[in-house]
């Protein structure tokens, strides 16, 4: 099977799939490039709700394809840090499904995403101290603040996996589940999410960067000229599910 990013778009989840089966989900610089424009393309689609991030197979990404780097895997590494930020960046809710591997730019990726779910028997690790390699700032800054400054420095120093008991406890998953549950609970979450107000969803995620209370008074406005308050508040008197119409606004 040649490397590529699978997307399939279902009943308003966008289920991203890292397949690079070979490698244990290596991520390819082609793999890395073409992230961001998949992002992209979801983030436009009004049919798109929720994004799921898995692995094929048995195993979520075992990080870079070493041997895919080049210039000194200066050129792969803007290009996987790229693919992060855009992962960050992605206005809706975004949920990691992970079995098996989450190392490296794998754990990047996973890092990047909203919420983890995990299926036991997992492994995670940060490993650029294996290779030399300096952890962007970036990526640094955002697995302090999911963890916090002492896991996030023992993943860094050490390089070394834990398991999903240690990733649950410190914050880096937020559910572990067996192996065969895990596609269902995800799927079952990912329902939940989509039929929430993503007027909501996507002013708490602006609200959750550092920068984003700045922003405060365009999503005030946004709320008051939606409309969703009210149709919220329409279902819960009249108790049916809301019908929540809010659409993230496309490129000016």
């Amino acid at each position: 099977m040649k490397p590529a990013l699978h997307l399939d778009i279902d009943d308003g989840t966008a289920t991203v799939r890292i397949a690079n089966p070979a490698k244990r989900n290596a991520m390819t610089t082609g793999m890395w490039r073409a992230l961001p424009g998949l992002l992209e393309r979801c983030a436009a689609d009004p049919a798109v709700r929720v994004l799921v991030l898995t692995g094929e197979g048995d195993t979520f990404c075992a990080g870079a394809d070493i041997s895919s780097l080049t210039d000194g895997g200066e050129s792969s590494r803007d290009l996987a840090v790229a693919a992060e930020e855009a992962l960050a960046a992605f206005p809706k809710p975004t949920v990691a499904a992970v079995r098996g591997f989450c190392v490296g730019g794998g754990c990047q990726l996973a890092a990047a995403c909203d919420l983890r779910f995990a299926a036991e028997g997992a492994s995670f690790g940060v490993t650029p101290a294996r290779l030399g390699i300096v952890y962007a700032a970036s990526s640094t800054r955002r697995l302090v603040d999911l963890v916090g400054p002492s896991t996030a420095k023992y993943l860094l120093f050490s390089a070394e996996l834990i398991d999903t008991e240690r990733a649950l406890r410190t914050g880096l998953v937020d559910e572990v589940w067996p192996a065969d549950a895990l596609d269902k609970r995800v799927a079952e979450f990912a329902r939940v999410l989509g039929s929430r107000s993503l007027l909501t969803q996507v002013a708490a995620k602006e609200f959750a960067a550092a920068e984003g209370a700045a922003r405060w008074e365009h999503w005030a406005a946004e709320a008051r000229a939606s409309g969703e308050a009210a149709e919220g508040a329409a279902a819960f008197l009249e108790r049916r599910a809301p019908r929540f119409a809010w659409r993230v606004p496309g490129p000016a």
